[in-house]
């Protein structure tokens, strides 16, 4: 009798769905002449005063393991950073964590943090892994439909209405992965008036807080006094510096909560990789050039693309934030799946399903411009006579 595999698995991973976001791209990339939209990833390469830093650091042989919280003039330099752009002041020593990635700090985050039963309120539509990692540390995902007329922002009333006695964690992803909705100072106050004497965490996911666009700079919920202390900020060097493949992110917070999760991550994966660590200092330290640079090229891009869908008459608010449109789809009849699969096939241009992000991204496509102006121009002229001629 042989041995029944899937019967052994844990069920909770076994029923857990693969992400959405890869389906297509993944098509794509075996199809001639195909233009994807679909990763969230910058088009630019690393710049080349932080890749030589990572090159000198392996010159000098620095291939050693870091501490376990990352090298401590990485962690002096992401507080020395976070206080220059967001005013923010955090302790190097006891209050940041380096991760691999942001996606390790989120995920450190949550297990810390949610017992069995707990409930993590999740605003959607949002990048995919919360939901999974909230199910894995046996807590229980309260998604909040967030909604267009209100910019895709998570309002108090609604956060109001999904707190309940076994609520243990807010997530705030904003600026917003897919649809490119940040929430303002204002925003925020408001929230923090409904967490005032709860215990509810916060998780902050501020990776795209370079990506901002507008006159308002991006302003952080860890901003405000009464929430500095429950609120957990997770960032990382992927989206502002194009340092996607060096896998590198951070968390600053309460003492005992960087406590706490670095000690999952000392037994989990020891440390972040030591080249990209010596890359970063050299960013944080000399890259806010590069950010503005590339801020501007996104801008540009931005700018194009919403214009375009809405010509083509694919209804997409204006993200203020990351490098993502979202437009509705839902007057061409198709659903989102329906819409993406037919667009790849007919006209050769990957998107990603809205629903890929949650249920409330049904009747949504998201498109990166995080590529050239000229994969875009063709992409939207492509994706305009697919709307046309359905």
């Amino acid at each position: 009798m042989s041995l029944d595999i899937n019967s052994i698995l844990n069920p909770v991973v076994r029923d857990i769905p693969p992400s959405g976001i890869r389906k297509f791209f993944d098509i794509a990339a075996e199809m001639d002449d195909a233009i994807s939209l679909g990763v969230g990833e910058p088009d630019f390469v690393t710049p080349w005063h932080i890749r030589d830093e990572g090159i000198y650091s392996l010159e000098k042989g620095m291939t050693y393991y870091t501490s376990n919280a990352g090298l401590k003039e990485l962690r002096a330099e992401i507080c020395a950073y976070l206080n220059r752009r967001f005013s923010l002041s955090y302790d190097p020593l006891t209050q940041v964590l380096v991760t691999v990635g942001g996606s390790e700090a989120i995920d450190l985050c949550i297990r810390s943090i949610i017992q069995n039963g707990d409930e993590v309120i999740i605003p959607e539509p949002c990048f995919v892994c919360y939901k999974p990692i909230t199910q894995l540390a046996g807590g229980v995902p309260v998604t909040i439909e967030t909604k267009a007329e209100n910019d895709f922002r998570l309002t108090a009333d609604e956060l109001r209405s999904a707190i309940t006695p076994n609520t243990k964690l807010l997530i705030l992803p904003f600026p917003n992965n897919p649809t490119g909705g940040i929430m303002s100072r204002s925003d925020l106050y408001e929230l923090a008036e409904v967490l005032r004497g709860t215990d509810i965490i916060i998780l902050a996911d501020e990776i795209y807080a370079e990506l901002t666009y507008g006159d308002e700079k991006h302003f952080s919920i860890a901003q405000i006094p009464e929430m500095y202390e429950r609120t957990v900020l997770v960032s990382g060097f992927s989206k502002a510096y194009a340092m996607t493949g060096w896998r590198l992110g951070y968390a600053c917070g309460h003492p005992a909560l960087i406590k706490a999760m670095t000690k999952v991550h000392q037994f989990a994966i020891m440390s972040a990789p030591t080249t990209a660590q010596y890359a970063a200092i050299e960013a944080l330290k000399n890259g806010d050039d590069d950010i503005e640079m590339m801020r501007a090229e996104y801008d540009m891009r931005r700018r194009v693309i919403v214009q375009g869908f809405n010509d083509m008459g694919l209804s997409c608010f204006e993200p203020k934030g990351a490098f993502y449109a979202f437009p509705c789809i839902k007057s061409t009849g198709l659903s989102s799946d329906e819409f993406c699969e037919r667009c790849l096939c007919e006209k050769k241009v990957a998107v990603i399903p809205g629903n890929a992000f949650g249920s409330s991204g049904e009747g949504f496509i998201r498109c990166s411009y995080a590529y050239s102006i000229e994969n875009i121009n063709e992409a939207l002229n492509r994706i305009e006579a697919f709307v046309k001629h359905r």
